[in-house]
Protein backbone atom coordinates (compact mmCIF):
# COMPACT_ATOMS: atom_id res chain seq x y z
CA UNK A 1 0.00 0.00 0.00
CA UNK A 2 1.72 3.09 -1.18
CA UNK A 3 -1.10 5.63 -1.37
CA UNK A 4 -3.20 6.75 1.55
CA UNK A 5 -6.36 6.15 -0.55
CA UNK A 6 -5.47 2.44 -0.50
CA UNK A 7 -5.14 2.35 3.29
CA UNK A 8 -8.08 1.04 5.30
CA UNK A 9 -10.54 3.45 6.86
CA UNK A 10 -10.56 3.70 10.67
CA UNK A 11 -13.31 5.09 12.90
CA UNK A 12 -12.05 7.20 15.80
CA UNK A 13 -13.69 7.33 19.22
CA UNK A 14 -12.56 9.76 21.90
CA UNK A 15 -13.31 9.92 25.61
CA UNK A 16 -13.12 13.45 26.90
CA UNK A 17 -11.93 14.53 30.32
CA UNK A 18 -15.44 14.98 31.67
CA UNK A 19 -17.16 12.19 29.75
CA UNK A 20 -17.50 8.60 30.81
CA UNK A 21 -18.10 7.11 27.38
CA UNK A 22 -16.25 7.28 24.09
CA UNK A 23 -17.85 9.37 21.35
CA UNK A 24 -17.33 8.97 17.62
CA UNK A 25 -15.32 11.98 16.44
CA UNK A 26 -14.39 11.08 12.88
CA UNK A 27 -12.58 8.79 10.49
CA UNK A 28 -9.11 8.54 8.98
CA UNK A 29 -7.04 6.35 6.70
CA UNK A 30 -3.96 4.54 8.06
CA UNK A 31 -2.03 1.41 7.12
CA UNK A 32 -2.17 -0.21 10.58
CA UNK A 33 -3.69 0.25 14.07
CA UNK A 34 -0.58 1.86 15.56
CA UNK A 35 -0.40 4.59 12.92
CA UNK A 36 -4.18 5.03 13.07
CA UNK A 37 -3.90 5.66 16.81
CA UNK A 38 -1.03 8.14 16.36
CA UNK A 39 -2.87 9.98 13.58
CA UNK A 40 -6.06 10.07 15.63
CA UNK A 41 -4.14 11.60 18.53
CA UNK A 42 -2.65 14.24 16.23
CA UNK A 43 -5.95 15.06 14.53
CA UNK A 44 -8.49 14.88 17.33
CA UNK A 45 -6.66 15.82 20.55
CA UNK A 46 -4.82 18.97 19.53
CA UNK A 47 -6.06 20.87 22.57
CA UNK A 48 -5.58 18.05 25.06
CA UNK A 49 -9.30 17.34 25.29
CA UNK A 50 -9.05 13.55 25.32
CA UNK A 51 -7.99 10.97 27.87
CA UNK A 52 -8.60 7.84 25.80
CA UNK A 53 -8.74 7.05 22.08
CA UNK A 54 -10.14 4.02 20.33
CA UNK A 55 -9.57 3.27 16.65
CA UNK A 56 -11.69 0.61 14.98
CA UNK A 57 -11.33 -0.54 11.42
CA UNK A 58 -14.50 0.56 9.62
CA UNK A 59 -15.06 -2.90 8.19
CA UNK A 60 -15.35 -4.21 11.78
CA UNK A 61 -18.19 -1.86 12.72
CA UNK A 62 -21.57 -3.53 12.42
CA UNK A 63 -24.58 -1.24 12.47
CA UNK A 64 -28.32 -1.58 12.32
CA UNK A 65 -30.18 -0.67 9.16
CA UNK A 66 -32.15 2.60 9.50
CA UNK A 67 -35.03 0.90 7.66
CA UNK A 68 -35.32 -1.54 10.59
CA UNK A 69 -35.80 1.28 13.09
CA UNK A 70 -39.37 0.36 14.02
CA UNK A 71 -38.99 -3.37 14.66
CA UNK A 72 -35.53 -3.03 16.17
CA UNK A 73 -36.35 -0.31 18.69
CA UNK A 74 -39.99 -1.09 19.51
CA UNK A 75 -40.32 -2.18 23.13
CA UNK A 76 -41.01 -5.87 23.60
CA UNK A 77 -44.64 -6.54 24.48
CA UNK A 78 -43.82 -9.70 26.43
CA UNK A 79 -42.08 -7.83 29.26
CA UNK A 80 -44.91 -5.91 30.88
CA UNK A 81 -42.99 -5.69 34.16
CA UNK A 82 -40.78 -3.05 32.58
CA UNK A 83 -43.74 -0.69 32.35
CA UNK A 84 -45.42 0.47 35.57
CA UNK A 85 -48.90 0.37 34.05
CA UNK A 86 -50.28 -2.38 36.28
CA UNK A 87 -48.81 -1.34 39.62
CA UNK A 88 -51.21 0.15 42.12
CA UNK A 89 -50.01 3.32 43.76
CA UNK A 90 -51.23 3.73 47.34
CA UNK A 91 -53.68 6.61 47.64
CA UNK A 92 -51.87 8.11 50.63
CA UNK A 93 -48.55 8.26 48.76
CA UNK A 94 -47.58 11.82 47.92
CA UNK A 95 -45.74 12.19 44.65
Amino acid sequence: MSHSEDWPLWEVFLRGRRGLSHQHVGSLHAPDPELALQNARDLYTRRGEGVSIWVVRSTEVHASDPDDQGPLFDPPSDKAYRHPTFYKVPEDLQL
